[in-house]
């Protein structure tokens, strides 16, 4: 048996889940979200806990035991408590600033990049070099994140571009190792 998918999800105080056949929606304080489950997994709620089992155990059905109990958790986070990702800026002239809800971020290029904020995602800069990106759906917000570190990725010379916050960039010696 999946040794995460027979976990139990705790639900916590203020978050609703209810469970529609293959649907399961879960309300919270900071949001609504809502995913199909596979025909190999179920899930049913015995009292304040979510429970997700496969019907067999066939390869298939074992492979998504533990996806779907993740899934599910992860809506449960989300809709409580929320999640974001950290981001840094290095380099001379990169910065970033809000603009309305959406983030203009100076790269080194002729113009400024305009990144509109998702529905469900939202953008602070507590400083020119640093991007919080936040929001209830876990996958939107790394998805995101990514694109927005895409722009520049971090090169290995001088180090410049967009990273996670505490990402290790190694390091390459220029030319001058040469000799």
């Amino acid at each position: 048996m999946s040794r995460i998918g027979k976990q139990p999800i705790a639900v916590p105080a203020g978050v609703e889940v209810t469970i529609d056949g293959a649907l399961v929606k879960v309300t919270g304080p900071k949001g609504a979200l809502s995913q199909s489950l596979s025909d190999f997994v179920t899930a049913k709620l015995e009292g304040d806990q979510v429970l997700i089992e496969r019907i067999d155990d066939s390869r298939e059905a074992r492979s998504f035991h533990g996806l779907y109990r993740t899934l599910v958790a992860n809506m449960i986070i989300g809709v409580s408590e929320g999640f974001s990702k950290n981001l840094e800026i290095v380099g001379v002239g990169y910065r970033a600033a809000m603009k309305g809800s959406d983030l203009e971020m100076q790269l080194g290029f002729s113009h400024p990049v305009l990144i509109r904020a998702d529905e469900g995602i939202s953008f602070e800069v507590p400083q020119p070099t640093q991007i919080k990106v936040s929001g209830i759906d876990k996958q939107k917000v790394g998805q995101v994140a990514a694109d927005i570190r895409k722009w520049r990725k971090p090169e290995p010379y001088k180090g410049k571009g967009i990273r996670y916050e505490g990402e290790y960039v190694r390091r390459k010696l220029g030319k001058a190792a040469g000799s």
